[in-house]
């Protein structure tokens, strides 16, 4: 009886099963039933693992369709978007990208902004007015303007709030005029597109300067509109057409010579043409059918900024889009305020100021910089959020980033296929070199990425070059010529890649290796020191000896040098010996004299430069 009571205790009701739960293997293995997916979204970056995740479907699955379609890959493989559209058309899903904007970056908002093309209206034209030093950009203006601005000015040098409004024939048009092209450049770099139209001013008596062609490069770059004004044609030494001829070199072709830029011949003095370059301007404008939404929040960009003593921090900003008004609370790159007092070009205190319209604000916590984004928004504090969150990233980009690029930033965007095109600029010590070089390097192609020379010309690299290439994102080419240890140290702060050359194959090698992605340097020039020709001595059976004050860096012995005179390599070579007084040197620092010869080369001048340079293994 005890033992019946024992086995009915063991064994409960149901068969083969405890407690009286099922225990068939097949009811608990059974997957659920999940609906299958039809439609996904994703904003980031996606693994195949990620992907499978989100489609419900095993990632073995789309390795599988990967390798089908000649692509390794593993579960952390990171999928680009042409990836995941193709995977999710195999598998019969819908995928949409949600671009995700950050509330703080103002620039993205602007962009991906969807305007009502219902409230969109006719706004003026913005013109930037550039040329070379003294050939009349501000007497032009001021003859525009009806007014003399440019008799009260010490010195010649434009001060005024940098951007003018005048109305013409019953429409207002903006002027922008910069002082050099620095504050042009600046906007560049930081990618702020203000203008619509350049109009450049070269003199009929002088011709195409240095500076002529900075503002044909910049122009050219902006991707704007250009009207070239031919100035001071009422000059004894007027050659117009010299002009024509030297700005088609430039790649700025007259329209009567078949090309498509328009040339006026104006006399800022006399104002003799000037009616014809508004015309002009105005025709040029109206092809471009600008127009802002007025009904809008404002933005825009920072024109000219600076602190006032009395004032505080105060800013000129071309409203772009939207209707700026007096108390709206505003952003302005990494500062923030309410505008407390805003006047117009003539001094004159407004309440409002609409599209393309200059103002000078008062109320910023904090200067911003020239061609620094706006914003206005709801509440004050929102404001101070944003710009407060502006300031904290823009802090840690310097650290880590600079806006040029290196060749080895380079290889990789092209191995990632993100670039499409590398701009270039070429400083070569004589025409034809500049030229071979230039010809040479557009020729190049490496599926379908190409070299756009932004700018090729003769002489050493100097800081407008620097500042072109930082805009631009540029490489700077150097053939047979040496920058100055200043001249690196700029390069250095804004992160463009100088890299120099004597033989033109080496050159567009490099180049090559850079498109295919394939860049893998084994040795390394580095520059170890510079040191400037002071005395000369001659003495027989051992040549020309160099009294020299070492300027950067150090001279060591048996080192690999090149001189340099007036930026221009005449020779490279190896040092012969190094003394300081009577004694052999082994090296020699920066701020000490020393006396050096150069081995089996005597033609050694006062002034020339000694650059000394060793190989590095890399």
């Amino acid at each position: 009886m005890a033992q019946n009571n024992a086995n009915n205790k063991k064994k409960k009701p149901g068969g083969n099963t405890y407690k009286g739960k099922p225990q068939n293997k097949n009811f608990r293995n059974a997957p659920k039933k999940e609906e299958a997916v039809k439609e996904i979204k994703y904003s980031e970056p996606l693994t195949v693992g990620q992907l499978a995740n989100l489609m419900k479907k095993p990632s073995s699955a789309i390795i599988k369709f990967l390798f089908m379609m000649g692509n390794m890959s593993t579960i952390n493989t990171v999928l680009s978007d042409d990836d995941i559209e193709l995977i999710c058309m195999e598998f019969g899903i819908e995928v949409t990208k949600e671009v995700i904007i950050d509330e703080d970056n103002i620039e993205e908002q602007l962009e991906a902004m969807k305007e009502d093309e219902s409230k969109m209206v006719s706004r003026p034209p913005v013109v930037t007015i550039m040329g070379h030093v003294d050939h009349g950009k501000t007497t032009l203006l001021d003859t525009i303007r009806k007014t003399n601005v440019t008799g009260g000015e010490f010195g010649g040098i434009t001060q005024h709030i940098g951007a003018y409004q005048v109305s013409l024939k019953g429409r207002k048009v903006t002027f922008l005029d910069t002082p050099g092209h620095e504050a042009f450049t600046a906007m560049r770099a930081r990618g702020a597109q203000v203008t619509d139209i350049v109009i450049i001013v070269v003199a009929a008596d002088d011709g195409v300067m240095p500076q002529t062609k900075e503002a044909v490069d910049h122009a050219k770059a902006a991707g704007v509109p250009i009207v070239v004004a031919v100035n001071k044609i009422d000059k004894p030494g007027a050659k117009p057409d010299r002009i024509m001829s030297e700005m088609a070199e430039l790649g700025i072709m007259p329209e009567e010579w078949g090309g498509d830029t328009i040339f006026t011949q104006v006399s800022a003095k006399t104002g003799e043409g000037v009616a014809d370059l508004l015309e002009t301007m105005l025709l040029v404008a109206d092809m471009a059918e600008l127009k802002a939404n007025p009904e809008q929040l404002a933005s825009g960009t920072v024109v000219e900024a600076k602190l006032d003593k009395g004032r505080g921090p105060v800013a000129t900003l071309l409203v772009q889009r939207g209707t700026l008004h007096f108390g709206d609370n505003v952003v302005v790159g990494t500062s923030y305020g309410r505008v407390r007092r805003m006047s117009n070009d003539k001094g004159m205190e407004i309440k409002k100021a609409g599209p393309s319209m200059p103002v000078e604000i008062i109320g910023l916590n904090d200067v911003p910089r020239a061609g620094d984004v706006f914003m206005t928004y709801d509440s004050y504090k929102k404001a101070q959020d944003i710009a407060q969150s502006r300031l904290e990233k823009q802090i840690l980009k310097e650290r880590n980033q600079t806006s040029a690029m290196s060749l080895e930033d380079l290889a990789r965007k092209i191995d990632e296929g993100n670039m499409q095109e590398i701009n270039v600029l070429i400083k070569a010590d004589v025409q034809g070199s500049a030229e071979a070089l230039k010809a040479s390097m557009e020729k190049l192609e490496v599926e379908s990425v190409r070299i756009n020379v932004i700018r090729s010309t003769v002489g050493t690299i100097s800081e407008s070059d620097i500042m072109l290439a930082s805009a631009s994102n540029a490489l700077i080419y150097g053939f047979n010529i040496r920058p100055t240890a200043a001249i690196r140290k700029k390069a250095e702060e804004e992160g463009v890649d100088i890299r120099l050359h004597n033989i033109i194959y080496k050159a567009l090698e490099e180049l090559e290796n850079a498109m295919k992605g394939m860049l893998a340097p084994v040795f390394e020039e580095v520059v170890i020191g510079q040191a400037d020709v002071r005395q000369i001595y001659k003495v027989s059976k051992v040549g020309t000896i160099a009294g020299c004050m070492v300027t950067d860096g150090s001279l060591k012995r048996d080192c690999k040098v090149r001189l340099i005179r007036e930026g221009i390599v005449i020779y490279t070579g190896k040092l012969g010996s190094l003394k300081r007084f009577e004694n052999d040197a082994k090296e020699v620092n920066h701020g000490f004299e020393c006396g050096a010869t150069i081995e089996n080369f005597n033609d050694i001048k006062v002034g020339d430069t000694i650059e000394a340079f060793e190989d590095q293994e890399v």
